[in-house]
Parts: structure tokens; sequence; C-alpha cells
């Protein structure tokens, strides 16, 4: 029988045996963890130069204590479910970062990942490394996808930068001594004094930005938890593609994230979303510029696109083009006997007939000042008329020359209406302050419904379903949200474009929610990479729609 021998000649105790068959147990556990799709026997020995009878022994231990399982049809090895048990025990909560920080993290992951559609992580500090604790994954195919448990350099990641930044000055000092800089990217930041100026930067602003120096294509934002005492227990990130996190879109989402890694400090659990993915249709017809509506008529559906400008009618797989437009389009609704209701922004309002014929018209002064309209469930329109000069909207009910009857008065330019089931309240959205106010009817005071971040998207189109929720269209933000009676973030339904601009329920059942988007001021780059911007969507969310009422005002 073979035995280990020290250089001395000397046979080693027992003790040093049982390090040494230790140390090849981890390294088998680490090969089987790298593997993909899990590693034979004959492979793990070549691989980790192990006779076939240590290795034989090695495992079987492993797999008796359920670190380790064998596929018996392949015959390969893979990671153990006991693991995860033992990662989920109560012994992980007496670290150094206190409580399990990956539990306390979850709900302001999961608020993140909604908001923003793309993946949200919590880290910590190993050595020189950072170590993915846990994430949401991103709504969106194309995302960010870093595995628990993955190590990541401190230097180009917003997690590593997060945290260094906010360590204690000596300690700080300490590692950046020690720690290479090695380049992963052209973008990558491998000289030290530029390091140290980024590291205070971040400290002053509060957030750190991974500007796809450690993969090309990948730009996250990061912010350090830190304690009551000001200790960083670890970072909490938002990654995604570069198309879609474009450094604008992180300057705006940096806050949030300073934020929330503030709240994760706290321990503070707040009431998280529930997330909700819906397969997207692509609808016949041209890409828009700008597209507006989309509205219900029967079987059919107007909508249009306000800066080519043309009116289209979709029925059945056939859309087509029903009449140009003069001036950009500002409203659209269904009317009577199939026609469509549209304004101009010279103030011209005009009912077509499915054929093209304009059936009625009418043109006023004050229905310039008009920049939208949503219809009640009795018939009556609701406009938007914009104050330029004090920089406020006024909604009501419109008569035919655009004049607004009593009047809600909101900050801001607003851009969408949509009405409740009951027609007893009328839902506003205001991009540039990233409100939804709800506006009650006989309540002069307009209401907050919700005000969501500017990283997430500013919301644009609106639609309700019967169950009192509020589908709203974030521009920039690649998705659709559902906003709760009480005004949370309850489902975000990924788009694979930036802009969606408006929402109407119709099909069947009122099953069926279209979303409209836009191509217009979308950056070159972001097109190649979402060529369905412009074209008109659908969804199946799984709610039963608001009906839109017919306009009875031409």
């Amino acid at each position: 029988m073979s035995h280990i021998v020290d250089q001395a000649g000397e046979k080693p105790d027992a003790r040093t045996e049982g390090a040494a068959l230790l140390d090849k147990a981890c390294d088998v556990l680490e090969a089987i963890a790298a593997s993909r799709g899990g590693i034979g026997q004959a492979e793990l020995a070549l691989q980790l130069g192990m006779s076939r009878t240590t290795l034989y022994r090695i495992l079987g231990a492993l797999v008796a204590r359920g670190l380790v399982r064998q596929d018996p049809a392949r015959r390969v090895y893979a990671l153990g479910f006991r693991l995860l048990e033992m990662a989920q025990s109560p012994g992980l909560a007496s670290g150094p970062v206190g409580p399990d920080l990956a539990a306390i993290a979850a709900p302001e992951l999961r608020a993140l990942r909604d908001a923003t559609g793309e993946t949200a992580y919590v880290a910590v500090m190993e050595g020189r490394e950072v170590l993915s604790l846990g994430k949401f994954e991103g709504a969106h195919e194309v995302r960010s996808a870093t595995r628990l448990g993955q190590r990541k350099p401190l230097h180009c990641t917003s997690q590593g930068k997060a945290i260094l930044a906010f360590l204690p000055e000596e300690e700080r000092e300490g590692v950046l001594k020690r720690l290479p800089l090695p380049a992963l990217t052209p973008h990558t930041i491998t000289d030290r004094r530029r390091f140290a100026t980024s590291l205070r930067i971040i400290r002053s602003r509060g957030f750190s930005i991974d500007d796809e120096e450690i993969a090309l294509g990948i730009r996250c934002v990061g912010a350090p938890i830190l304690n009551a005492e000001g200790k960083v227990l670890g970072a909490v990130s938002v990654a995604g593609p570069s198309f879609r996190m474009t450094r604008e879109r992180v300057d705006l989402l940096g806050p949030e994230l300073a934020a929330a890694g503030r709240r994760i400090g706290a321990g503070v659990r707040s009431p998280s979303p529930t997330p909700h993915v819906s397969s997207i249709t692509v609808l016949p017809g041209p890409a828009a510029f700008f597209g507006l509506g989309p509205r219900s008529s029967g079987p059919a559906l107007w909508w249009a696109d306000a800066l080519a400008p043309e009116l289209r009618l979709l029925s059945g797989a056939e859309d087509r083009r029903v009449t140009r437009w003069e001036a950009p389009i500002r409203g659209l609704a269904a009317a009577p006997e199939g026609d469509a209701l549209v304004l101009d922004a010279t103030g011209h309002l005009a009912r077509i007939a499915p054929g093209g014929k304009v059936r009625r018209e009418f043109s006023s002064p004050t229905l310039a000042e008009i920049r939208g309209f949503r219809v009640h469930p009795e018939g009556t329109v609701w406009g938007i008329q914009w104050l330029a000069e004090e920089g406020a909207s006024l909604i009501g009910p419109m008569q035919l020359d655009g004049m607004l009857g009593r009047s809600w008065r909101l900050p801001g330019q607003a851009v969408a209406l949509a009405w409740a089931v009951d027609g007893g309240a009328l839902f506003a959205a205001v991009p540039s302050s990233g409100t939804v106010y709800k506006l009650e009817l006989g309540r002069p005071v307009p209401l907050t419904l919700a005000r969501l971040p500017a990283g997430g998207g500013r919301p644009a189109g609106l639609a309700t379903d019967v169950e009192g929720g509020v589908w709203v269209a974030l521009q920039d933000g690649w998705s659709v949200a559902r906003l709760s009676p009480e005004g949370e973030v309850e489902r975000v339904l990924p788009l694979p474009v930036p802009r969606p601009t408006d929402l109407a329920f119709g099909g069947q059942g009122l099953t069926t929610l279209y979303i409209a988007t836009a191509r217009d001021g979308v950056a070159l780059e972001t097109l190649a990479s979402a060529p369905l911007s412009g074209r008109l969507l659908a969804a199946s969310p799984g709610v039963t729609g608001v009906a839109e009422s017919e306009a009875r005002l031409l």
C-alpha cells in the first residue's frame, strides 16, 4: 500500500493525510462547478491529475452527502442540492455583513428590476474581488446574466468601485496598493492615479458606473450598501446591454441605486411588485415616426403616425393608410359608424370615414392648444390644453371649439389620459416629472397615483383595465408597466423597442393590449438593436381592458 511521504522521507501523520484528501475533494467540487452540463469521472481524473481510485472514493463520499449528484443516464456529475440548502442556512446570517444580505436586498432588487427591466444584483467584497450573492433577472431576452457566486475584479465593476470608494481611507489605500489593474477591455481604467480620482468622484456623487470596463457591450451602475455606522456591507447594481443602458439612462439611475443601497443598509423591507412577462406580437403595417392611438372601432383598429402624418386602419391582417394629413396629428378617437375623430396641430378637427371621406370638420385657434384627448364612457371628449407660458396643463371636458369646461390644473405638460372603468376618475401622465395623476370627478385637487423613477422611463400612453390597474407606456424604458390601484408597479412587460408612445385595449373580449411605438428620437446605434421601433405591437397581459367609447363631438 502506497503512502504520502514528506521531503524528509517520513510518513506524514493522519492529520496531514486528511488535509490533503480534503484539498482534493475541494478541487473536485470546483472542477464540477466549472463544468457545463456535468462532467464524467474519466475527464475529472484527467483534468485533476488524480488516480481513479482516489477520485472514486471522493465522489462516493460527496454523493452520499448530497454535495454532488450523478446523472444515471449520462453518467456525469453535477453539484448537489445540499449545497443550495447549506447556502440558505441560518448560519450564513452570522457573517461580517450581519443578517443575510441577499434576503434583505431581495425586495429592492426586485423593485429595481421591475422599474428598469434590467438585471439587478447584490454583491460583497471577497479579497480582491466582488462575489455575487443575489440577483433578479431582467425581463428582456438580451440581458446581463452573471451567475450567483461568480467572482469579478474590483477595479472594473460598478459594485467593486462602489465598495472601494466607501471603504475607510486607510483600508482603501491598503487594498489599492495590492490591487492589480489589468485591462479587460479598452475602457478599463489601468492608471492608478486616474483610478484613485474616479473613486473620489464616486464617493462624492454616491454611485459608480462600469462603462463597458469588464465586458464590451455591457454597462452597469452601482451604489454601496452602508449600515447605520457607515460601514460598507456590499453593493447593489443594475446592468444591461449598452444600447439600452445608455450613458444618459445610467446617470438617471445612479441616484435611484444610491437610495436603494441606503434602504438595504437600513434593513428596510418594502412591498415589491410581481413580475409578469407577456409575449409580444408585431402587427402588420409600416414603422411610424411617432405612433399615436391605437383606438378600437369594432373589429378594426384606428392608429396614426403623428409625424408622417397619416391616419391608418388595421382590419384583420390588413393595415392600410386611410388619408395623409397636412400637420402633425395631436389626438385620435373612435367615432360612430366606424369613423375616426382626428385633431391636428393647426386646430383642425375632422371626422373621417374608413374609406377616407371627410364626413364633418371644424377648425378653431383654441383647438390648436389641445395636446390630446380621451373619451369618457358616456361619449364626452376630455382634452389636455397646454399653457406654454405658464408651464402647466388644463384637463377638462372639451367643447367643439376646444374650450374646456371645469378643469384640473397640472404642473408640466400632460401627454396622455385614460378613464377608470366606472368613469369616475381620469388618469393623466406628465413625463417631465414622471408622474401619473388620478383626477376624481367632483374632487378639484389632483391626486398623485405614482411618481416613477426617471431611469425606468418616462410615462407616456395610458390604458386601464377592469380590475383597476393603470397601464403606462414607459418611453426610453423599453417596457410597459401596470400600476395597482394604489400606484405600485405590479407588472412589467418588456418590449423590443425603447419608446412605447400610446396604449389601448381591444380585440376579442378586450384582452389584447395594443402598443404604439416611435422611432423618432431613437439614436441610430439603438435602432440597430431595436429594428421594430415604430411598429404597432400587441400583448396579452391576462386581464380585461376598459372599452374605448365613441366620441360624440362632431
